[in-house]
């Protein structure tokens, strides 16, 4: 039985055996192998709750959770699978107060738990650079929205995202409709909006010649074949309309919309220091949003092996100030 819904999901990883038989189905279909030195040969401690490989060798005792973002958690998968469903699903994000809530366990555990899934929800950008046609557009997170030209005008004139003026720049890639017929996007903090940063930006995530598309910010000058640049390059003036046929940046402006109701309406406060995190789960949401909750949290379980984020590293620069 696979469950397809969030009760569903409760009520099945209750059982350690149903943990189990799912875990090792996702991570080790052709068997169960040693993370350590690769071999089959293993045996199952039930005592232990772990396998312990034959070969004599440093590491040889492993579990379910050896080698993933789960490593070292005292969390039971009972809670941590149903956290991954959770996340994966809910159109807005999960805040670590409510995730607390419905798992019975403190709200430090639970942003500490959400931060680990988020890590295997970012873009290896395994499946390529993207191509066709690609909206490209940019938006800032923090702040006053009445301040936000006023702002973007003065960062440009300091070359930062930071300070007092509380806002981060992000930079948004939209893929329309691939092979699949879906749109995939891809989104990162950038340092700033000038062009340098702009362009190394569009030119590390989308391949030579695709038909890019850009309003009329001047850092997107030099992006086309008029310049120096690689791609078809066409721009949309905002001044004087939204859309010119298949020229507008609407889709992109709407990953804008989805991100910003997530961060506004769920996290409340999100550390600029964190903000990529966030940024990543809202983009893999969107990119997943056709397909079914069941298989939203198979893609994210298929990442979580080979990713460690320790507490340490997680409030390197924040001490211990902690967003929702």
């Amino acid at each position: 039985m696979k469950p397809r819904t969030l009760i569903e999901a409760v009520k099945h990883f209750e059982s350690f055996d149903n943990c189990k038989a799912f875990m090792v189905s996702r991570r080790w279909p052709n068997g169960v192998t040693c993370p350590t030195c690769g071999s089959q040969a293993v045996y199952w401690d039930s005592s232990r709750k772990g396998w312990e490989c034959k070969t004599r060798h440093p590491k040889r005792k492993f579990t379910l959770k050896t080698g993933t973002i789960f490593e070292d958690s005292p969390i039971g998968l009972d809670k941590w699978l149903p956290a991954v469903w959770m996340i994966a699903n809910m159109k807005n994000g999960v805040s670590s107060h409510e995730l607390a809530r419905a798992l019975g366990v403190t709200q430090k555990t639970a942003w500490f738990m959400l931060h680990r899934i988020r890590l295997a929800m970012q873009d290896d950008q395994s499946g390529g650079k993207l191509g066709g046609d690609v909206e490209i557009d940019e938006t800032f997170i923090g702040g006053l929205a009445r301040n936000m030209h006023k702002d973007r005008k003065a960062r440009m004139l300091k070359g930062k995202t930071g300070g007092s003026l509380g806002k981060v720049a992000v930079l948004g890639l939209l893929e329309r409709h691939n092979e699949r017929g879906e749109s995939r996007v891809r989104a990162a903090v950038v340092p700033n909006t000038q062009w340098p940063a702009l362009h190394s930006g569009v030119r590390l995530n989308v391949e030579p010649g695709a038909n890019i598309y850009t309003d009329a910010y001047h850092s997107y000058k030099g992006l086309g074949p008029k310049y120096v640049g690689e791609y078809v390059h066409n721009v949309i003036d905002h001044a004087e309309a939204y859309v010119d046929g298949q020229v507008h940046t609407n889709s992109v402006e709407n990953f804008w919309s989805c991100l910003k109701r997530g961060l506004k309406g769920t996290y409340i406060a999100v550390e600029p220091f964190h903000l990529f995190r966030y940024v990543d789960e809202q983009a893999f949401r969107f990119n997943l949003r056709k397909r079914t909750d069941a298989d939203r949290f198979a893609e994210v379980i298929d990442a979580i092996v080979g990713r460690r984020l320790t507490y340490e590293q997680l409030i390197a620069a924040l001490g211990e100030n902690k967003s929702a």
